[in-house]
């Protein structure tokens, strides 16, 4: 395959990517046949998950409003992808066009192609960290800088603490993050359940395991864990369209198949 301009050198263009898989789900154009193959395996198996994927991007969208309308202006996008599709910056300029977000991913892919995109807006930054080696991440000058003002900063990890494994404890490093935030600062965090489909989460897990990204979905209280020393918005953590949809009436019939949870906290 002959490698794009946005991929940088030595990426295994026949090895699939977690990020430009989600990009698949969402319709977006930025992966390669590798990756929709994957893609096209999962959804063999659980038909769902487009829906899951798009439904954690309106989370996302909804949290970033919700925040952005208590005030919110700077946010820390850790495990963002590519992004394309309803862009945390597009989300909460629509209401603050002050708002700085800073977009950090371990995916070189990702970063690569998050700066080609966002080379000519002073207000949003790009930086290669990695959630596991949390200090590093907290270090990086695009992440001192956004805290560095001492104002509330909303910290995304929506669909990302899955992707580390319990030998890494989730649990330490959002705390580590947390003890690293101003008073009023939130946690927004979506996380695959183990709950919502336990007939097919095994599979799914093993298909995951294929990939650099492996996955670990967890029970509702491992994931509702992840915000302690933030006080949950309501309504809590609940599956991810039940978290102040639009309109209720657009959840559907059975939102616990929508495999992910989801929850908003704040830190005192």
């Amino acid at each position: 395959m002959r490698r794009p301009s946005w991929v940088p050198e030595g990426t295994d263009l026949d090895k699939p990517n977690a990020a430009r898989v989600y990009d698949y789900y969402l319709g977006g154009s930025h992966n390669f046949e590798v990756d929709r193959e994957m893609a096209r395996k999962a959804i063999a198996m659980w038909p769902e998950l487009p829906q899951i994927m798009r439904s954690n991007r309106a989370f996302l969208r909804r949290a970033v409003t919700f925040l952005a309308e208590q005030g919110v202006t700077r946010f820390l996008d850790i495990g963002s992808g590519i992004p394309t599709f309803g862009a945390v910056h597009e989300i909460a300029r629509a209401i603050r066009p002050e708002a700085k977000v800073v977009y950090v991913d371990r995916d070189p892919v990702a970063v690569a192609h998050s700066r080609l995109l966002l080379e000519d807006d002073h207000d949003c930054a790009v930086a290669q960290a990695d959630l596991r080696d949390v200090d590093d991440l907290l270090a990086r000058p695009e992440v001192t800088e956004l805290l560095a003002a001492g104002e509330p900063v909303a910290v995304l990890l929506v669909a990302v603490a899955h992707f580390v494994g319990d030998e890494d404890d989730p649990w330490r490093l959002i705390g580590t993050i947390r003890d690293a935030l101003p008073p009023g600062s939130a946690l927004v965090l979506s996380h695959a359940a183990l709950e919502s489909r336990p007939d097919q989460a095994e599979d799914h897990q093993k298909l995951y395991q294929r990939t650099p990204t492996p996955l670990t979905m967890r029970t509702h209280e491992q994931i509702t864990a992840m915000f302690s020393g933030f006080e949950l918005v309501e309504p809590g953590v609940v599956h991810l369209p039940l978290w102040r949809p639009d309109q209720p009436g657009t959840v559907g019939e059975h939102p616990e198949r929508i495999a992910g949870v989801a929850g908003v906290g704040i830190r005192p």
